[in-house]
């Protein structure tokens, strides 16, 4: 049976995505094709790239998370080093890390750039944050002047990772054509995490039917769920109360929308208490979110029933969220 998946973005959380694909792939399940946010944009990127979940897992297991938080000694000396890189880059640590180990992650599948995937397999969502528009690559690239299949994968996760403040912004420069006529400082735009416009974008694959049936391609969606723990954030300077802005802004605004419309496709994913920016997580921490994420899965492709799916869609269509 095949599904499109929809991944949502949670910074480390995202562990907990690839036990759900482990259920997913036990139950006899194979993705059509996959979007994802932020951290769902690395899973669906692996998904489209031929990773199993049992080699993700694999993958976890092996990663130092920490190592992703890179930056100039200099800007480590006490309070005023971070500020200092704040002011002057827009971001906590440069986030070149991150991309690096996806790059090199999906080389080993030998897939670099979208042209690599077949096309449409992989939507990754980021914001614009210039233009104040969601852009779903690789597609929206063209607005840019810049060729979608040209375009480095590792580059688009970069982008839909990049929470705010905490990431460096990525900075796209516009072609020539595009450019022209403007001043310097405006042929370049700056993109931050897709979770600032849409975190769980289950809209995206709504219109899609099979070419030779005519039948709808079930969306399901991955969602984490728990994301603060049920425990409010500690503010004891501006650096905590950033991160709490942060993990707020990304994960509430698609609630109300997940919650009146979108249960009977949505996988709820418990996450432990375990927080967006918790780059320091244990390798037990990281095992235990997959396993939640294998339970979920299971638990919710036990119950499913296309023919459910289909009543329940039909119902809900006319309310499909838009952003």
């Amino acid at each position: 049976m095949f599904i499109n998946g929809v991944f949502e973005g949670g910074g480390v959380k995202g562990i907990s995505l690839a036990g759900a694909v482990r259920a997913a792939e036990t139950s006899g399940v194979k993705f059509h094709r996959v979007a994802g946010t932020s951290s769902g944009s690395i899973v669906a990127a692996l998904i489209a790239a031929g990773y199993t979940s049992e080699e993700m897992k694999e993958i976890i297991t092996e990663m130092p998370f920490m190592s992703l938080l890179q930056r100039a000694p200099i800007f480590n000396i006490g309070i005023i080093g971070p500020v200092l890189r704040v002011l002057l880059k827009k971001g906590l640590y440069s986030g070149e890390a991150l991309e690096e180990w996806v790059r090199t992650i999906l080389l080993r599948k030998k897939v670099r750039t979208f042209g690599d995937l077949p096309k449409g397999k992989l939507l990754i969502i980021a914001s614009d944050i210039s233009n104040g528009k969601i852009l779903v690559l690789p597609d929206d690239l063209e607005r840019f002047g810049i060729k979608p299949e040209s375009f480095e994968v590792a580059k688009a996760i970069r982008m839909s990772c990049s929470i705010p403040y905490f990431f460096d912004p990525v900075r796209l420069r516009l072609s020539v054509d595009k450019g022209k006529g403007k001043p310097f400082a405006e042929q370049f735009v700056y993109i931050v995490d897709g979770g600032m416009l849409s975190n769980f974008p289950l809209w995206l694959f709504d219109k899609e039917k099979n070419r030779d049936t005519g039948e709808i391609i079930p969306t399901v969606g991955f969602q984490m769920v728990g994301k603060n723990g049920n425990k409010p954030h500690k503010i004891n300077g501006p650096f905590s109360m950033l991160q709490a802005m942060v993990e707020t802004m990304l994960s509430a605004h698609d609630e109300r929308y997940i919650e009146q419309h979108n249960r009977y496709r949505t996988i709820k994913i418990p996450t432990l208490g375990i927080g967006t920016t918790q780059f320091h997580i244990t390798l037990e921490e990281s095992l235990l979110l997959y396993d939640s994420g294998v339970q979920a899965g299971q638990r919710f492709f036990k119950r499913w029933d296309r023919k459910m799916y289909e009543d329940q869609f039909h119902k809900f269509q006319d309310k499909t969220y838009k952003i």
